[in-house]
């Protein structure tokens, strides 16, 4: 998998991503929605090794600054396949992590003016190579199909130390998992406020 991220270990209980939301994502149904390419043809430097149970901060290089969902997917990569190399197609993604608004006279997010992201890799994972899927998507133009506007990163991680009873309910592809008139996607925010918001995509895995 070529991506444009790059990662670097900080210490032994917190690793720490850098990863850009460098365009946006034209249609929820092209290959580009699964992990975009900043620059295509080239590879991210490595794997990062990370264990089962840690933080994985996401910090972005501008805060957030569209108000929207943000989720997090991984994937198990294939045996004989190693996350450098896996293309992340077909049915492999679960959701990890998904923030909710808060609706109170407008409707805001948790990702909103934020520069960083912490997401905890389950601790029932099995151990091995992961592609791992940062996603935000702005509504602040939603309000008609294919007007949301979706930021995408993936990183490549190999995790040890899991307990390896992870059994997902709800996997999806990418793309395939969002349709651009789900309520979650397209939606007005600003008039009438919603007095709800159901996330496009699965429930969140638990161990």
């Amino acid at each position: 998998m070529k991506l444009s991220i790059v990662l670097a270990l900080l210490v032994s209980a917190i690793a720490e991503g850098h990863y850009t939301f460098p365009s946006v994502v034209p249609s929820i149904s092209t290959d580009a929605i699964r992990c975009y390419e900043h620059d295509a043809g080239k590879g991210a430097p490595g794997i990062l090794n990370v264990t089962a149970g840690q933080t994985l901060n996401y910090n972005a290089k501008a805060s957030i600054s569209h108000p929207g969902p943000m989720a997090v997917y991984i994937a198990k990569v294939p045996a004989g396949q190693t996350a450098a190399t896996c293309d992340g197609k077909g049915k492999v993604w679960s959701k990890i992590y998904q923030d909710y608004p808060t609706i109170s006279g407008s409707i805001t997010w948790p990702s909103q003016g934020q520069k960083s992201i912490g997401v905890k890799i389950p601790q029932c994972l099995h151990n091995g190579d992961y592609l791992l899927r940062a996603e935000h998507i702005g509504l602040h133009s939603a309000s008609s199909a294919g007007g949301a506007q979706c930021y995408v990163s993936c990183a490549q991680i190999s995790v040890s130390g899991g307990s390896g009873t992870f059994s997902p309910r709800n996997q999806v592809s990418f793309p395939g998992a969002y349709q651009a008139t789900d309520p979650g996607i397209m939606i007005n925010i600003y008039y009438p406020v919603p007095k709800s918001y159901t996330p496009p995509g699965p429930a969140v895995e638990s161990c």
